[in-house]
């Protein structure tokens, strides 16, 4: 089942989506005295985070952090890392947390790196996925068409032209040919199995995407359509990425 909100900006979307995640990591320390959650990277999850590492009352000491995706080949400290990226713009802010579990990227052996945070992952359920939705209607580096069946947790995956060129004009690389063409993934199937999942899907480029998840068919050529299967998916729009929906008409 999935909740649509829809807000005048960008921060006040990102408000919206960093209250909604916040009630739910306090409701896993109170229930479970410990949340796992999923966060991820690129420009959509900028509002979000800005809210989310102001807000009061959490303890983040009880909290484990996963994080969905990295570029094959690329170091912690280049400037295009999620893990760079993760570091600055939300870890450091909140420090310290109970654990930290990265993609290792830059691991000599990324199918061992895959079965490495397999096992971590299966041993933390995960309360809440902060994720968005890619301009090819992309889950993490889930590019069309996904794999909706593996159950492998983490997957090496070849990211498409259109996702590279998505992570080009979002300032990542100075140029298309600089971009890996291979990354390791969270797999869809280890997405849905998040408790809760928090979308945040801002800028008109993404109203296409947002409109061929919500109101075209399941299917794996539209990698975030799957999220209609999850009983407990909440995406926040900002007016242009929902300008596109039907129910905006």
């Amino acid at each position: 089942m999935v909740e649509q909100y829809i807000y005048r900006t960008k921060d006040e979307m990102g408000a919206a989506a960093a209250n909604a995640t916040g009630q739910i990591i306090k409701s896993a320390i109170r229930n479970k005295g410990q949340a796992n959650i999923i966060l991820s990277t690129g420009a959509s999850q900028f509002p979000i985070f800005k809210h989310l590492v102001a807000s009061k009352g959490i303890d983040w000491f009880k909290v484990v952090v996963f994080h969905l995706d990295e570029y094959i080949g690329i170091g912690a400290d280049h400037p295009a890392s999620f893990r760079k990226y993760l570091q600055e713009r939300f870890i450091d802010k909140v420090s310290p947390l109970r654990s930290v579990y990265f993609v290792r990227g830059d691991s000599s052996d990324p199918a061992g790196e895959c079965e490495r945070l397999a096992v971590l992952i299966e041993a933390h359920p995960i309360d809440v996925a902060c994720i968005g939705i890619g301009e090819n209607g992309h889950l993490a580096f889930n590019d069309p068409p996904a794999d909706f069946e593996t159950e492998k947790p983490y997957i090496v995956v070849q990211p498409n032209e259109t996702c590279r060129k998505q992570q080009l004009g979002e300032g990542w690389f100075a140029k298309l040919e600089d971009i890996p063409q291979q990354a390791i993934s969270m797999s869809i199937r280890q997405i849905l199995k998040s408790d809760h999942l928090i979308v945040t899907v801002p800028d008109m480029r993404k109203a296409k995407p947002a409109k061929n998840a919500l109101e075209g068919p399941v299917t794996p050529e539209c990698p975030a359509s799957i999220l209609r299967q999850h009983p407990n998916c909440s995406i926040f729009f900002d007016e242009p990425a929902a300008s596109l929906l039907a129910s905006e008409r």
